[in-house]
């Protein structure tokens, strides 16, 4: 069972950040847009391309669970910094500040699931195993 908690585990972190990749991706000018409004203006096109890389690579890592660790990593390297900017609820207004809070601990509990996972690895269900089980004797 605990293999199964997992794999299922891996594979709704890796939706949440695949999403990210496509919304990025499709609405790219958008994206920049918004980036500009949290006063991020130099380098977009290079802090876009950077995070969808990362956001990419990091979630594929993880579903598949070889090197789910380091994707863990490169996902929390994106999702620290993306949730401190865009849900700073301490400085909405009042009538924003209990939505964003909440949407600020969910994304706080995402980071605590990748956090999880760099702790105790990808389980019994993943590439990284199958790989070690495949080898053939020496």
């Amino acid at each position: 069972m605990k293999g199964i908690a997992d794999l299922l585990g891996r594979i709704f972190l890796g939706i949440i950040f695949f999403y990210e990749v496509l919304d990025t991706m499709f609405f790219y000018d958008n994206t920049k847009e918004t980036m500009t409004t949290y006063g991020i203006t130099w380098g977009q096109d290079t802090f876009l391309i950077a995070a969808i890389i990362l956001l990419g690579l990091g979630a594929i890592l993880v579903v598949i669970g070889y090197f789910a660790r380091v994707g863990a990593v490169f996902l929390l390297l994106y999702w620290i910094p993306y949730t401190v900017i865009v849900y700073s609820f301490w400085n909405d207004p009042p009538d924003l500040q209990r939505l964003h809070a909440l949407q600020f601990m969910r994304n706080i509990a995402v980071a605590g699931g990748l956090l999880l996972l760099l702790a105790n690895g990808s389980g019994k269900y993943s590439v990284r195993r199958l790989i070690h089980v495949m080898r053939l004797p020496q």
